[in-house]
């Protein structure tokens, strides 16, 4: 799964070479064609520089809910916290915990080869809980790119003090609009994923990161399954 943002990367790449050679397209038509590949490029490789920076990020859903992102390199740490959970990847252990009530329950399992990005396996891990993640949203980007029939427009604005890049899809497979800050995170989206309504804006982005980000909440219950050295 490391693959994640690199294949986003080559499809955005490649497909910024097919459009280049096909020849039944007016110049019109070439012309929105490239933008789209070149937009493309321009956010895939700013959110893959991301997954090798030292930053956290807050985000609030509409309704309310909030969501954390964090990361570091030295050392390599990852994770992703939001109302119901949250998902801790170090070179000792990947930490899975499940808010319900009151209670907090965490599991301590192996940690895992993350090639220098152990934000990749974060975003593994919240997808399959229906969160919002980077590479998510650029799937739904480059799918867009591909569709001939989608109008994206471009415009940029400022979400959280920083400067981003937004685009806004239309396309029968399903609106949404998102925005890219000049780091590569995530600044905001509006659309669906996986069948699922969402809506989400970046609060606060800072370069600092409190180690407390990547802690087990407080009073959690954990059950550690790393094997013990004898």
């Amino acid at each position: 799964m490391p693959a994640v943002s690199t294949t986003l990367r080559v499809l955005a790449v490649s497909l910024a070479a097919s459009l280049t050679v096909t020849g039944c397209q007016t110049l019109d038509d070439a012309g929105r064609a490239l933008g789209r590949a070149d937009l493309v490029n321009d956010l895939a490789a700013r959110m893959d520089g991301a997954l090798t920076g030292t930053w956290a990020a807050d985000y609030r859903f509409a309704g309310g809910r909030t969501a954390s992102i964090a990361q570091t390199q030295e050392p390599l740490r990852s994770s992703y916290t939001w109302s119901d959970g949250k998902i801790t990847v170090t070179q000792e252990a990947v930490t899975r915990c499940e808010i319900t009530g009151d209670r907090t329950a965490c599991t301590v399992l192996p940690p895992e080869l993350t090639a220098g990005k152990p934000s990749v396996l974060v975003y593994t891990e919240a997808d399959k809980r229906g969160l919002v993640t980077p590479p998510a949203v650029m799937a739904l980007l480059t799918e867009a790119a591909l569709d001939p029939q989608a109008q994206i427009t471009q415009s940029d604005t400022t979400v959280a003090g920083h400067h981003a890049t937004c685009v806004d899809v239309r396309r029968s497979a399903g609106d949404f609009t998102t925005c890219v800050t000049t780091e590569g995170v995530l600044g905001s989206f509006t659309g669906t994923l996986d069948g699922t309504p969402t809506e989400l804006t970046l609060t606060r982005y800072t370069e600092t990161v409190d180690a407390t980000a990547f802690a087990v909440p407080t009073g959690a219950g954990v059950v550690d399954r790393r094997p013990t050295v004898s």
